[in-house]
């Protein structure tokens, strides 16, 4: 099953560069990230290998899963495998980088690289 964030981004008085967070709507990326969870998206974060994104499909739906590269293609890949791994056309449809995970307790706050 795939499913994809129905949200805008809406940057207001922030700069298009400038970190935000996003709530976690579904479990498609447990158990690193649970349902709920806040994550922090740096736009202009290093994209690699294995980094988690937040990715931009058709329209202005946007998906949050993990970002893999195989011989020049490169896919979306969920933490579950309930959930399809899904290929795009490029770089060019990541909205930003997952930088850190916030939550309610300070043990839950993780931050990547």
């Amino acid at each position: 099953m795939s499913e994809s964030l129905d949200i805008q981004i809406d940057s207001g008085s922030c700069g298009e560069a400038e970190l935000f967070a996003l709530q976690v709507l579904d479990d498609s990326m447990e158990p690193e990230f649970a349902k709920g969870c806040i994550i922090i998206i740096d736009p202009s974060g290093v994209v690699q290998n294995g980094c988690f994104v937040l990715a931009r499909l058709q329209g202005d739906d946007l998906i949050f899963r993990q970002l893999l590269v195989q011989d020049d293609r490169y896919y979306l890949k969920p933490m579950r495998s309930s959930y399809d791994t899904l290929e795009i056309d490029g770089l060019h449809q990541i909205s930003g980088v997952i930088v850190q995970r916030a939550g309610t307790r300070r043990s839950y706050h993780k931050h990547y690289d």
